[in-house]
């Protein structure tokens, strides 16, 4: 299968060349979380001792395709202060015109994801400790336009390589 995707802000084209179907995607926001401990009035942080920070994605999407007509509602779920699962994500697949999902999903994003069909049928949706990683195939910097990702980011990520964040962040003005 063959996609071309691009990113408008917080708005994303994925083409699948296949079938020419285009998904117009929202993403979730990413936030950077690390624990902290309430000792009295004085909050400690314990980051140093006994974690290590994490990104959490956190909040609503949604993808669309004009062409056939199905859209989904995704939920990534913020880890509650007590209890609770970091990386929960749940999701409704809707057909064309239907308010009811025909399907629904739950599990981690990163793990595990189960699907509930409106037939009663239950299964793993997807698990993605399993799927095999696959090399993209990226064009030269030299044949890329300006704006195409890489090569509009391509020296903040050489500064990022060479651990010169003074540099990176010039790059990104």
């Amino acid at each position: 299968m063959f996609l071309k995707c691009f990113y408008l802000s917080l708005t994303g084209c994925v083409t699948c060349l296949d079938h020419d179907e285009h998904y117009i995607l929202t993403f979730p926001n990413g936030y950077g979380r690390q624990v902290n401990a309430l000792i009295g009035i004085f909050i400690f942080n314990v980051l140093s001792i006994l974690t290590v920070p994490w990104i959490e994605l956190g909040g609503e999407c949604s993808i669309s395709c004009s062409k056939t007509g199905y859209n989904a509602s995704i939920v990534f779920h913020t880890k509650p202060f007590y209890g609770g699962k970091k990386h929960r994500v749940t999701a409704e697949i809707f057909s064309p015109n239907d308010k009811k999902p025909f399907c629904s999903i739950e599990g981690e994003w990163n793990g595990v994801m189960y699907a509930k069909y409106s037939t009663g049928e239950n299964a793993v949706f997807i698990d993605t400790k399993k799927m095999p990683t696959i090399k993209k195939k990226v064009r030269k910097l030299e044949d890329q336009d300006d704006f195409e990702s890489r090569c509009l980011w391509k020296d903040v990520t050489y500064n990022l390589k060479i651990r010169d964040i003074d540099a990176a962040t010039a790059a990104k003005h």
